[in-house]
């Protein structure tokens, strides 16, 4: 069998599988009509609308998360060849590090982390 013939019979089949999710789906759905709009997550009544605005203080803590998150990032392939690369690569990563605490206590000292 060519690569073309076994591509086209791989994207039939997958084809073949999204369509019998959806038959399925359909076939056990409870109701043809829409659900009716119920609080979601908690279980609590909303006590303001979905798309009210946030205060300042959120966008702060969002930058934060980010940057961790672009440290988890870099630090899981680090792990990986961190044994083929020696002494130098935790040198390096622990100046990424110092460079990222130095902003968190930087923005700590100017009073960002502060929740009043």
């Amino acid at each position: 069998m060519s690569g073309f013939t076994a591509a086209l019979s791989l994207l039939g089949l997958a084809l073949l599988a999204v369509a019998g999710a959806y038959g399925a789906a359909w076939a056990l759905r409870l109701s043809s009509g829409p659900l009716p709009a119920q609080p979601f997550g908690s279980g609590l009544e909303p006590t303001e609308h979905a798309v009210s605005r946030f205060h300042m203080r959120w966008y702060t803590v969002t930058m934060l998360f980010l940057a961790f998150d672009m440290e988890m990032v870099f630090m899981y392939p680090w792990t990986l060849v961190i044994s083929a690369m020696g002494p130098s690569a935790v040198i390096e990563m622990f100046v990424f590090l110092a460079v990222l605490l130095t902003g968190v206590i930087y923005a700590w000292r100017e009073g960002a982390l502060r929740w009043a």
